[in-house]
């Protein structure tokens, strides 16, 4: 392998939210052999910069469900979705109060009514997931606080009208079966989106040529490595265009069973370190 793309929730991130020193040792040794490492993610560009900055590891990154792609920093690619699109979605989300984030060029948009969307969304039946902890669930569902990174806005036309802001993906938190039903139907009948999930509790929607399999692609032709040479790592349906590209194609031990079941081989767990295995095994042949 010579190109290694890597999600990050549910793969290089244990169950306690840190990149253990296997897996950085792991990395870190694929590089000094001449392979790239890359982190493809559905999380805000800023957002994975500031875990790879924790901790002194500079490399490839794949933002927003690959629609940004940055290279030490300076843009490579960038899919944004059309404003007729963005629209559409925005007032169908409002229409459901449905609680969602909008994810810019400038940093991560929330409305001002999160709370009280999440507190109807809570009113219906909730889906339940299998071994989620009460601590994340609190955490995907409070209140967020500004920062540098998150802003709130009161209606979607601020995005657009005033600030003219390039917008990447719509993160939608989906605590019920009613409202994803809802809206995967409606997002069914929008043929220039694609959407995904991360996790049971979300949908993703972005450009339908904003995935993290463009993002690999994209990638590997700046540095001019054959598909059949890359290694894609993760563990959940937005990994799957990833997963498609790649030469090699490695799902975590804790990935969704579908997900298991397209890949060509199954790694250990987050929680095992399943990304240094799969790397001293399927890159550094130990």
């Amino acid at each position: 392998m010579k190109l290694i793309a890597i999600d990050l929730d549910g793969t290089l991130l244990s169950p306690e939210m840190e990149i253990t020193k296997e897996s950085l040792e792991a990395m870190r040794e694929a590089q000094n052999q001449g392979n790239i490492v890359m982190i493809c993610s559905g999380r805000a560009p800023e957002d994975i910069q500031q875990i790879l900055t924790k901790y002194d590891f500079s490399i490839p990154l794949a933002g927003s469900n690959g629609s940004v792609v940055q290279l030490q920093g300076q843009l490579l690619k960038k899919v944004s979705m059309n404003k007729e699109d963005i629209i559409k979605i925005a007032e169908k989300l409002d229409e459901e109060r449905a609680p969602y984030r909008i994810y810019t060029d400038d940093g991560i948009y929330i409305p001002t009514s999160w709370s009280e969307r999440v507190k109807l969304a809570m009113e219906e039946e909730q889906i339940q997931v299998e071994g989620l902890p009460g601590e994340i669930y609190k955490r995907i569902t409070e209140q967020p606080q500004k920062s540098s990174l998150v802003n709130f806005f009161g209606h979607y036309s601020e995005l657009l009208d005033e600030k003219e802001l390039a917008i990447q993906k719509f993160f939608v938190l989906t605590l019920n079966n009613s409202i994803k039903t809802t809206l995967t139907a409606y997002l069914e009948g929008i043929d220039t989106v694609g959407f995904t999930s991360s996790h049971p509790l979300n949908i993703e929607v972005m450009d339908k040529n904003g995935n993290k399999g463009n993002a690999l692609k994209r990638v590997a032709e700046h540095y001019g490595i054959p598909l059949k040479d890359t290694m894609a790592i993760g563990d959940n349906f937005n990994d799957i265009p990833m997963f498609e590209m790649a030469g090699l194609s490695v799902a975590m031990g804790n990935a969704e069973p579908q997900v298991k079941e397209i890949c060509d081989i199954v790694t250990h767990s987050n929680g095992d370190n399943g990304v240094a295995y799969a790397i001293n095994k399927y890159v550094l042949n130990k």
